[in-house]
């Protein structure tokens, strides 16, 4: 082992379980960012957080399991109000998260995958069955369930367009663009589109 890695390990070694948790699933996403799906390895994983191989062996059967994991971690989970008494703030919120794991390594690994699914179909489907439908699939989809849920939203109302609507155009401005929608764009995607598609105007 040389001399940088093994000072690398020796820090990583004075990380609690936690921050080196954390150290790791950050390392896995920037890792990713660098060289690809088909590039990551736990030789560079480990390099770039300073673990050991074999702790990452120990935790991880391979790189893709690794992978999914930290998107899993990197992916914020809805929350609705607690009187579900606020539709229109529920479904902005839920747009203004959405937009920022756009922004963040989270999204910048899940475009990664996706960029691949051809080669790496069993990826993708590790994705939607452990990060995406745990978490109720689309993020205004979860509030709009919630809301019928708790009887303030018709079932009919919720289709695939109207479930899908929220982030599709987040993700055409961000793919235009290359950066976020305003806080005042993600309004009225709510106010001009969502809304009106469940019938509240």
């Amino acid at each position: 082992m040389s001399q940088q890695a093994s000072s690398a390990v020796s820090r990583a070694a004075r990380r609690n379980a936690d921050e080196l948790l954390r150290d790791i699933q950050s390392a896995v996403l920037a890792e990713v960012a660098e060289v690809g799906v088909g590039g990551l390895t736990m030789e560079g994983v480990a390099r770039r957080s300073g673990a050991a191989k074999t702790s990452l062996y120990r935790r991880w059967p391979a790189p893709h399991a690794m992978l999914i994991d930290a998107i899993a971690q990197a992916h914020p989970q809805e929350q609705v109000s607690v009187g579900l008494d606020d539709l229109r703030g529920d479904l902005v919120r839920a747009l203004q998260q959405f937009a920022g794991l756009l922004a963040g390594p989270g999204g910048r690994a899940i475009a990664a995958v996706f960029t691949e699914r051809d080669r790496y179909p069993e990826l993708v489907a590790a994705l939607e069955a452990q990060v995406f439908r745990p978490r109720g699939g689309a993020f205004t989809r979860t509030v709009l369930t919630a809301y019928v849920e708790a009887g303030g939203l018709d079932a009919a109302a919720l289709t695939p367009v109207v479930t899908n609507i929220g982030e599709a155009l987040v993700l055409k401005e961000f793919y235009e663009t290359g950066a976020v929608p305003s806080g005042e764009y993600l309004h009225d995607i709510v106010d001009q589109a969502i809304l009106p598609a469940l019938g509240r105007y």
